[in-house]
């Protein structure tokens, strides 16, 4: 399935990991959110590290790094699947 939502400022990092979780099994999909310039993950973060914020209904609420801030992205998952997605995300890095 492919990406949906607002590309404003996904980077070439931010979409090959975006790529990587909607490849992974019990991904349905990945929604991309708002963008917010100049903020950050934290310091040592590269580009395109994704950090999974929580578990709503229907799958996983995270952000990645882009080149120009955050993004947004909503990780739509298969009932039951959040927790290993949010482990094999962490694995990512």
């Amino acid at each position: 399935m492919p990406s949906r939502g607002r590309h404003q400022s996904s980077s070439k990092e931010c979409l090959d990991a975006l790529r990587r979780i909607e490849a992974m099994e019990g991904v349905v999909g990945v929604i991309i959110g708002r963008s917010y310039g100049g903020k950050s993950l934290g310091v040592g973060t590269r580009t395109g590290a994704v950090k999974v914020q929580r578990k709503i209904s229907g799958g996983l609420k995270a952000v990645t790094q882009s080149a120009k801030g955050l993004q947004e992205i909503f990780i739509r998952t298969e009932a039951g699947m959040e927790d290993a997605i949010a482990t094999a995300i962490l694995k990512l890095d």
